[in-house]
């Protein structure tokens, strides 16, 4: 953290106090910290407060005491992060929706660098399928959650929606900044991501509930700890603007197969995270196949193996497999680590509450020959930054 510049956005809800804590364990982290406030934010701190212990000004609106203007521009440009914590339910919205109404989300709107979301709020609000609507376009946005933790809130009540502990976001902001500055500067990464969509006839296919969303956050976790990364991806809603992402979308199997195989062999590290259609039709028609009879059948064959081929081709590269179980999950992880010649393999089960296709978060087990790790569920970022930690750690510097 020392010599990064963080802005500080503070929100008018009552963990807003905490504010002054993130602050001063920010500085004794020798981070140089500046603070935008909200008007409803000084009601619960006083901006004297914060100014004291940033050693710097804290900014309220476009315009100061003085008449002067309080570029929002120049402030985001200035930080190498945005941390808005607390975030309230209102500054989510207009964050979200681009209602720039304020100094706080005009600095928002106009960053240029990573920006992190604490929301604080009760636990009715942060539960609202609003609220939930709102964080998850917030993230796919490319901002990066912090979520509530548990706890007693000022209603009296307990559950979630308590703002991270000040402690546990420092945290966040330091792993961010250890991972993200060169450590897989140099290496060349290949990542699969999404389903394949297999047609039967022009308006209709066989494919899968893949979103692509595990895949995108391996590609860009990667990214931004210095890899050169090919993200070859089946039909999904979403796209990365990294610099270090060349994005490669095809829609079968085979397309899939071929655009692999155009990179295989020059990258360090491959990642098999695409959900592939292990069978298409045998016949494709050509018109829309009209309803007649009370049963229909298809003829399916196998499509290539991506995996199977990359492990019987590899030759220095380290390949990383998944594999989403729903039963005798670990001895089919294993005996898929084993057949495809992989050196990693994460195992996802759909029996986990959270985890597999389309959910923002994700429930894994890494596993090797010499070693299995168990972690908690967690957003699909975070499941990203474990998978590149254990990658860094126990195959690429082992």
């Amino acid at each position: 953290m020392k010599g990064k510049k963080i802005l500080l956005i503070v929100t008018g809800g009552i963990a807003a106090y905490k504010s002054a804590l993130i602050v001063r364990l920010l500085v004794k982290a020798g981070a140089e910290v500046r603070v935008v406030m909200t008007a409803d934010a000084a009601n619960f701190v006083t901006p004297l407060t914060l100014s004291t212990l940033s050693k710097n000004d804290v900014y309220q609106d476009f315009f100061g005491s003085n008449g002067s203007w309080n570029n929002h521009v120049e402030l985001a440009l200035w930080a190498d992060a945005v941390l808005v914590a607390p975030c309230t339910a209102n500054t989510l919205g207009k964050m979200v929706h681009g209602i720039c109404d304020n100094l706080a989300v005009a600095v928002y709107l106009s960053a240029k660098c990573p920006v992190f979301i604490a929301p604080a709020m009760d636990l009715d609000m942060y539960a609202h399928p609003s609220t939930r609507q709102n964080l998850a376009a917030a993230e796919d946005f490319g901002n990066i959650i912090i979520p509530a933790e548990s706890g007693e809130l000022a209603s009296g009540l307990t559950g979630e929606g308590r703002l991270a502990e000040p402690e546990n976001i420092i945290g966040i902001l330091r792993g961010y900044f250890g991972r993200t500055a060169t450590s897989l500067g140099g290496k060349k990464f290949l990542v699969t991501a999404g389903p394949t969509y297999e047609a039967i006839d022009p308006v209709r296919f066989i494919g899968n509930h893949s979103s692509g969303k595990m895949g995108f956050a391996l590609a860009e976790a990667a990214a931004e700890r210095g890899a050169e990364v090919v993200l070859i991806s089946g039909p999904t809603a979403l796209s990365t603007s990294h610099r270090n992402i060349i994005l490669h979308r095809v829609t079968t199997a085979r397309e899939m197969f071929d655009k692999v195989f155009q990179f295989f062999d020059d990258v360090d590290v491959a990642i098999a995270s695409a959900a592939v259609a292990d069978y298409r039709p045998k016949e494709t028609a050509t018109q829309k196949i009209k309803k007649k009879e009370d049963e229909m059948t298809i003829e399916l064959v196998k499509n290539p193996d991506i995996l199977r081929t990359m492990g019987e081709r590899k030759a220095a590269q380290k390949l990383v497999g998944f594999a989403l179980e729903t039963q005798n999950e670990e001895e089919n992880a294993m005996g898929k680590l084993r057949s495809k010649n992989l050196d990693m393999i994460v195992l996802n089960s759909l029996r986990s509450e959270g985890a597999g296709f389309r959910n923002d978060t994700n429930h894994i087990k890494i596993l090797t020959e010499k070693t299995t790790r168990e972690y908690s569920l967690k957003p699909k970022k975070e499941v990203a930054a474990d998978i590149l930690d254990f990658l860094e750690n126990e195959i690429l510097n082992s």
